[in-house]
């Protein structure tokens, strides 16, 4: 399961328990009504109309703006997440998910110059998808920006929509934007995580492991953003330290090291202390080479898996053999998984058994999250899988190059922009739209 999405079901669940508590998962079923793009309504007088000093005049501007989910419309929507009231507020961050949706949200009918909207527009559930549920449009800065400001507001529902719609949208800003917006958001987002709020502490730590996760090129992390996350480790909500743990580990923070094994030393079992060693496998640093090294043949299923994914990470290549032998009698597929995974990292395996797990269910979560690391730098070895006859493969694969920050992988993805499947085409062309950074052709 991929820990992307948080850190295990259990914790998933809660997650969802207390965002259902406060109503942000409701909405499938409710209706609101916003105006319809009609003959005498143009997109430069609906723009126009968001600076409008009437309140009811923005509204309506932005709602209709969402509707038709306009790429040009975005920059100027983004003043609106300033918005003095909240519904507009709110309106606002919904119009900016849908702009850069996959698959927009559409209106579901039409009467006269009147629209029923039947689906309400959640950032977060668009934020726990993953970067798959964004399109191919970048980001502009002064978005990201709005949103990461927004997370501060008064009202707790619009700083959480804000939150998770950052989260979900600031990863997708050009590549000569991401330091700024990192430097930007940075202390804001580090403040927050001292909120009174559980469910406002909770979407900061989620979305600081999303957006701060470690890429090719980034500059190092800021101590005051890394050590507020380290800070959250002692949470009297269980649910507020796992997230913690598993965004220090995202942002691989050399720093929450010790504090990671203590709490791992202090646990030794249960879902703290697997949260706790996961981390530092996705640190990993050679410091914890030890702690790896000890649980390679643990009867703990997860800590086995666990450490075969820390020894990989910390690419010592003496390990190879021991992590064969390790793995050679072992049933677990996970483990097996991990096994294979090492083995590409550590001796430049073949990368066919990954992406076969991508067709079985159980671990297809798995599978995509260890293409993603081995992509970076390794363009070549997935030629032949973006020709695999499986579309949902050639869509995974193009998925993980596409993250990879690999400029390399450019010329082998940019043909499946033409591929016969609409879905594997929508992947590929965003996959591009990532890669290609400055002075990129």
């Amino acid at each position: 399961m991929s820990r992307d999405k948080v850190v295990s079901t259990r914790v998933r669940f809660k997650i969802a328990a207390i965002l259902a508590a406060v109503g942000l998962l409701l909405g499938t079923g409710t209706t609101s009504r916003v105006f319809a793009q009609g003959g005498q309504v143009t997109f430069e007088k609906t723009v126009a109309d968001l600076r409008s000093q009437d309140a009811g005049t923005r509204l309506r501007a932005v709602q209709l703006l969402k509707a038709a989910g306009y790429p040009e419309a975005a920059a100027p929507i983004a003043p609106v997440i300033l918005d003095p009231f909240d519904e507009t507020q709110l309106e606002a961050i919904a119009a900016e998910l849908n702009i850069f949706l996959s698959d927009k949200v559409i209106p579901k009918k039409r009467v006269g110059l009147l629209v029923e909207v039947r689906n309400r527009i959640a950032a977060e559930p668009i934020f726990a998808a993953g970067p798959s549920a964004v399109g191919a449009n970048r980001v502009p800065a002064i978005v990201a920006t709005n949103l990461a400001t927004a997370s501060r507001d008064a009202n707790a529902r619009v700083a959480v929509e804000a939150l998770y719609a950052f989260g979900a949208l600031a990863g997708e800003v050009p590549a000569a934007d991401r330091p700024a917006i990192l430097a930007q958001s940075g202390p804001i987002l580090a403040a927050t995580i001292g909120a009174t709020d559980p469910m406002l502490r909770l979407a900061t730590i989620r979305v600081m492991g999303r957006v701060f996760a470690r890429r090719p090129g980034d500059p190092p992390i800021e101590e005051n953003v890394g050590d507020a996350v380290i800070i959250a480790l002692n949470d009297h909500e269980p649910v507020i330290q796992e997230a913690a743990m598993w965004a220090l580990g995202a942002m691989r923070y050399e720093r929450a090291i010790q504090g990671l094994n203590e709490l791992f030393q202090y646990h030794q079992r249960g879902p703290l202390a697997t949260a706790a060693f996961d981390a530092l496998a996705h640190i990993g640093h050679a410091s914890s080479l030890p702690q790896f090294v000890a649980q390679l043949n643990s009867k703990n299923p997860s800590f086995k898996l666990i450490a075969i994914e820390g020894l990989a990470r910390v690419g010592d290549r003496s390990r190879a053999e021991s992590i064969i032998a390790a793995v050679n009698s072992e049933r677990n597929e996970s483990i097996v998984l991990a096994g294979h995974f090492a083995s590409v990292l550590l001796a430049d395996s073949k990368v066919d058994p990954i992406v076969e797990a991508l067709g079985r269910g159980k671990q297809h979560d798995q599978a995509l999250q260890y293409l993603g690391e081995i992509a970076a730098g390794r363009s070549a070895v997935f030629g032949r899988h973006l020709q695999d006859p499986d579309v949902r493969i050639r869509v995974d694969v193009v998925d993980a190059m596409g993250l990879s920050g690999d400029p390399k992988a450019l010329p082998l993805i940019e043909p499946l922009t033409k591929d016969r499947d609409a879905e594997v085409v929508k992947a590929a062309t965003r996959a591009v739209a990532r890669l290609r950074g400055p002075g990129t052709s």
